[in-house]
């Protein structure tokens, strides 16, 4: 039988000997600093700290050894279509990095609003922060921005494939870029967290930021890429620069009969209307090893004759486009 613990009975003595004395630190104790007491509060097992996050310095002279260059950038927009909606502001970090995927230093940092052709509405406001008033008469400084896209080896969005289609359209210095995508591109539940939303890597990796602000999220993405977790032996960053070597393909399921629509979706494929531009077919992005399987099974489970459905091939130059 379990016992219930009685908030109106009347309480018990207790003897010296009971009496259990917890190592507290005194809410006055000189010499104690924060760091100090959030550590004490870590170790007793009930409390997780959360830092607040300080962003990487900028340094003019970058530590030798890391030849390439890197971009993490994020855009917060009046909508989620490119076609009609614009960019209301965009943050940059350049940093450097190894082939190895090491991250060296932070060489650049812009961020920047923008005035859009229409009013920004009111769910967006709420959203991000951005109101009419701050972009007032704003434009994004393409000078400085260009000067940090032109020389990177490669750009990494939170979501590549909302991010670049708006800057293509913006610019055309991003458009023979190669991207890479921190959601897609990354092990997010192998490495032991519960999702790949910034909030809850960032959380995770035991900070907090003000977000929703590009600059702000940019720095976030950055120190969750660069930080080795428990049991884990290389970065998230590593596994996302290698994934952006990788070549991938693009397979669609043209004219599959009607019938196995429910075993292509069940598969991972998904449905393009064609008004994107690509063929209006059920189609998968696979890596490019798994090709030869994949046209297995469709040739067996779905068409049951030897098709020939189209095949692009994709790298990161090409990855995340709007089509």
């Amino acid at each position: 039988m379990t016992s219930q613990l009685d908030f109106f009975a009347a309480p018990v003595p207790v003897t010296k000997e009971r009496v259990a004395r917890p190592q507290v630190i005194a809410k006055d104790a000189v010499g104690i600093d924060d760091e100090t007491m959030a550590h004490h509060l870590e170790t007793t097992g009930n409390y997780r700290i959360l830092r607040k996050l300080q962003p990487r310095p900028i340094v003019k002279y970058p530590h030798p050894g890391f030849p390439r260059r890197g971009i993490i950038l994020d855009t917060e927009t009046t909508g989620l279509n490119y076609r009609t909606d614009e960019i209301i502001e965009i943050g940059v970090i350049a940093f450097t990095f190894n082939d190895a995927g090491e991250l060296g230093d932070v060489t650049g940092v812009y961020g920047g609003l923008r005035q859009p052709a229409i009013a920004i509405p009111a769910d967006i406001s709420r959203l991000t922060g951005i109101t009419n008033d701050m972009v007032a008469d704003q434009a994004i400084d393409t000078v400085l921005l260009n000067a940090l896209i032109e020389p990177a080896d490669l750009i990494i969005a939170h979501n590549a494939g909302f991010d670049r289609p708006f800057c293509e359209a913006f610019s055309p210095v991003f458009v023979h870029k190669a991207w890479a995508c921190s959601v897609s591109e990354i092990g997010w539940s192998a490495r032991g967290f519960e999702g790949s939303k910034l909030g809850y890597l960032i959380g995770q990796s035991g900070y907090f930021h003000d977000g929703h602000r590009a600059v702000d999220d940019c720095f976030a993405l950055l120190e969750v890429l660069g930080q080795v977790r428990p049991s884990m032996v290389t970065a998230p960053f590593a596994e996302l620069y290698q994934a952006s070597q990788r070549s991938r393909v693009r397979i669609y399921a043209e004219n599959s009969p009607f019938d196995m629509k429910d075993h292509l979706k069940a598969r991972g494929y998904r449905w393009s209307d064609g008004s994107d531009g690509r063929p209006k077919s059920w189609w998968i992005e696979l890596p490019e090893e798994t090709l030869e399987g994949e046209m297995h099974f469709l040739r067996t489970e779905i068409y049951r004759w030897d098709a020939d459905p189209p095949v692009k091939y994709l790298t990161a130059f090409d990855r995340f486009r709007a089509n």
